[in-house]
């Protein structure tokens, strides 16, 4: 059958084409796509082509198809998978499949990844089990159930330790204090609402950017009043308002320091920053990636011998990570509408992936058979001024304070123009 794909030829070359996949193998599953999330990962392969550790060097011959946050339905099934596996069933995928070295699903393979109306599963996917179940109403959560899984698995990572004791404890300090350092944007309120509502949470929690628009919008939706309902003290502190951000900072701590810090930013400034307000035994979390593979910033050594304080990085969750997402997801534990601020169709992602720094916001939700241009939420007001599709989304998302929603989901799926 055909489908439609965005394909990888090389740097900064993405396209949209048309063109016929193969009958599935015995071990194989032929997978509709209908949402996949851009992920700054895809911009980085996109720029830089076959330079990319997970891009195959031929790419300009046998070109890939891009991304890997995406969620669909099962279409055929191979006749390996039958017992497990059933046509129409919710599915997402892990796409860092275990022992699969640094080839994935969005990088590595010419008939899977998310920018695409079909695809066909390898069995390495299914044979590792990071083909996973959903049960959710809407398939966008489906979508954001991996990146929420990268947070899920930087909590997951962070360890504490005991003295005179040779072990780590994994996991966030419970009951401790945690500080999520340049974090509102997508990455970071996943950060926040997983702290909220998961079952190992801080008692303090602070949140810092330098964008009281970008604060106020994060303050909005994940509350102090909800975070105290579930035993968590909740500041959001604009520290680039602050005469001495260290001092305001370890003064929110209650004076001891932080146990967990996460940075969502790769900035030497803001890793100091992040080291300066670890306590004893804390650990901080660099989660952020960096293009450039000199980076480098300053960290107290000495503080690493007398206080143990300690340094992980963590790129991406595990199968485990994703299965806790996709299951938080479906029982609407995490609220993941909160990441995505556009919508568009198949046709808008190729450009959307190359220019992604350059747009403003959070995610950007690619509904893979329709043909829209990519459009933020906020604009739907302005536009349905003059075209009744975009009011009536309006509409919807007003509803629930802006934010995407499983209806207005449908009402694209039913009423947007076909790719």
């Amino acid at each position: 059958m055909k489908t439609k794909a965005v394909r990888l030829y090389g740097e900064n070359d993405l396209r949209l084409e048309e063109f016929e996949l193969p009958e599935i193998k015995s071990d194989e599953i032929l997978m509709k796509i209908v949402s996949d999330s851009l992920c700054m990962s895809s911009y980085k392969a996109a720029i830089q082509g076959a330079k990319h550790k997970r891009v195959p060097d031929d790419v300009a011959n046998n070109p890939i198809i891009v991304g890997h946050e995406f969620c669909g339905e099962l279409v055929e099934i191979g006749d390996k998978w039958k017992d497990k596996y059933k046509v129409g069933q919710k599915a997402s995928i892990q796409p860092a499949i275990p022992n699969n070295g640094y080839s994935a699903p969005g990088y590595s393979y010419k008939y899977v990844g998310g920018n695409a109306t079909y695809v066909i599963l390898p069995p390495e996917v299914m044979e590792e089990n990071c083909l996973l179940n959903y049960d959710g109403e809407a398939f966008f959560c489906g979508s954001l159930a991996e990146p929420s899984s990268c947070v899920i698995g930087a909590y997951h990572a962070n360890y504490h330790t005991t003295a005179g004791v040779y072990e780590h404890k994994m996991g966030i300090v419970e009951g401790g204090k945690l500080a999520l350092l340049a974090s509102v944007g997508p990455m970071g309120l996943a950060a926040i609402d997983y702290a909220i509502h998961c079952d190992r949470k801080p008692s303090v929690m602070v949140v810092t950017d330098i964008n009281d628009e970008r604060l106020e919008r994060a303050a909005s939706i994940f509350t102090v009043e909800e975070a105290a309902k579930n035993g968590i003290t909740l500041t959001y502190v604009n520290t680039g308002k602050l005469e001495n951000p260290v001092e305001e900072l370890i003064k929110l701590s209650g004076g001891t320091g932080f146990d967990d810090v996460v940075v969502f930013a790769p900035v030497p400034a803001v890793i100091e920053q992040a080291d300066d307000i670890l306590g004893h035994d804390g650990c901080l979390n660099f989660f952020s990636g960096p293009t450039v593979p000199d980076f480098k910033a300053k960290f107290n050594f000495y503080d690493v011998h007398y206080d143990a304080t300690h340094l992980v990085g963590t790129s991406g969750g595990n199968t485990d990570d994703m299965i806790e997402s996709l299951t938080m997801m479906a029982q609407n534990k995490l609220t993941p509408a909160a990441l995505v601020t556009h919508i568009g169709g198949l046709n808008s992602a190729a450009e959307a992936t190359l220019n992604l720094p350059n747009i403003p916001g959070g995610k950007k939700l690619i509904y893979t058979h329709i043909d829209m241009p990519l459009t933020a939420i906020s604009d739907f007001a302005k536009l349905g001024e003059t075209d009744s599709f975009y009011k009536d989304l309006a509409d919807i998302v007003a509803k629930t304070n802006g934010l995407w929603n499983a209806e207005a989901e449908k009402y694209v799926l039913n009423n947007a123009k076909k790719i």
